[in-house]
C-alpha cells in the first residue's frame, strides 16, 4: 500500500499525495507505540495478579517493613517493634504436573523499651521456611491450591526463641477476574528447645487487581497461640495495603504500604495502629 501510493504521488506530481507515507508511518509507529504500551500494562497486570498468589510459579523477593507500637500496655511510642521480614519466593519445576514452592521469612527485629527501660535491642529473628507442593494447573472449578511442611528454624540471638519447630502449612485461593481471594495457614509445634509450642497461623486475604497493576488487599493475620493463658491467646491484626507494580530501570518491581489495627492482641502485646511498608523485586521468566 506504501508503494502504490508514492508512485501515484510521482506520477500526478502531487505534493499532498507524497506526503501521504510519511503520515502513513508516523500513524504506525503510534500504533505500535500503543500496541507495545498496552502489552507492557498486561503483563505488570499479570505481574500483578501472581504477586496475589502466595504459591505463583515467580520468583520474587519482597521486603517487608513493619512497625508496631503500644507493647506492655504503654500508650504511643514508648514500647514498640520494628520489623524488617526479607521473604524470598523461589519455585521449582518438579515435572510436568507439579511446582515446589520455597517460601521464606527471615526477620531483622530492633525493639525499643520492650521490656520498659530496656533501651533498644534486636538482632535476626527465628526463620520460618515453608515449602508448597502445589498442581500447576487449577482444579475444575478454578481452585488453585499447595501443601507441604513449615519449620522454624532458631538464630540464637537476643529475639529467638530458642527453639526448633516444625508443622504443616496450606494454601487455598482462586482468581477470578480482577479478584484474588483464599486463605494460607500454618501450625507449628515445637521439636526441641527450651520452650513449647503449638501456635496456628491463619491468613484469609482478598485482593482486587486494576488494568494499570494497581493492588488493594483487605487481610489478617491471625495468631492463635494455645499454650497461651486464657485471654491471651489471639493476635489478630487487620491490614489494608495498596501496591503497585512498576519497573526501576529494567527491574520489576511492586512497591506500596498500608496500615494495620490490632482488633485483639495478648496482654503486653502490640496495640492500636501500626504500618506495613513493602518493596519487592520481581524476576519473571
Amino acid at each position: 500500500m506504501k508503494y502504490s501510493k508514492v508512485g501515484i504521488g510521482v506520477l500526478l506530481g502531487s505534493h499532498l499525495l507524497m506526503a501521504e507515507p510519511t503520515v502513513s508511518v508516523s500513524n504506525t509507529d503510534t500504533v505500535k507505540q500503543e500496541i507495545v504500551s498496552k502489552t507492557g500494562e498486561k503483563d505488570k497486570e499479570a505481574l500483578a495478579k501472581k504477586l496475589a498468589n502466595p504459591i505463583a510459579a515467580l520468583i520474587s523477593m519482597p521486603f517487608q517493613f513493619n512497625y508496631d507500637r503500644g507493647y506492655l500496655n504503654t500508650s504511643g511510642n514508648d514500647s514498640n517493634k520494628w520489623t524488617l521480614n526479607i521473604q524470598p519466593v523461589i519455585p521449582f519445576s518438579l515435572n510436568d504436573d507439579w511446582n515446589l514452592i520455597s517460601r521464606t521469612i527471615v526477620p531483622v527485629i530492633r525493639t525499643d523499651n520492650l521490656p520498659i527501660g530496656n533501651g533498644i535491642d534486636g538482632g535476626v529473628g527465628d526463620i520460618v521456611q515453608s515449602l508448597f507442593f502445589s498442581p500447576k494447573a487449577p482444579t475444575d472449578s478454578g481452585w488453585i491450591w499447595g501443601a507441604g511442611p513449615v519449620f522454624l528454624i532458631p538464630t540464637n540471638s537476643d529475639v529467638s526463641a530458642d527453639t526448633w519447630g516444625a508443622g504443616a502449612t496450606a494454601v487455598a485461593l482462586k482468581q477470578d477476574g480482577p479478584y484474588t481471594y483464599g486463605v494460607l495457614a500454618n501450625h507449628l509445634w515445637d521439636v526441641g528447645g527450651d520452650r513449647d509450642i503449638s501456635q496456628t497461623f491463619v491468613q484469609p486475604f482478598f485482593t482486587y487487581t486494576t488494568p494499570e497493576a494497581l493492588s488493594t488487599t483487605l487481610m489478617t493475620e491471625t495468631t492463635y497461640n494455645w499454650n497461651a493463658a486464657s485471654g491471651n491467646k489471639w493476635t489478630v491484626p487487620i491490614f489494608l495495603l495498596v501496591t503497585q507494580v512498576g519497573k526501576i530501570g529494567n527491574q520489576m518491581i511492586s512497591y506500596g504500604g498500608g496500615v494495620k489495627y490490632y482488633a485483639e492482641s495478648p496482654g503486653g502485646g502490640p496495640q492500636g495502629w501500626g504500618i506495613r511498608l513493602v518493596f519487592t523485586m520481581l524476576f519473571p521468566k
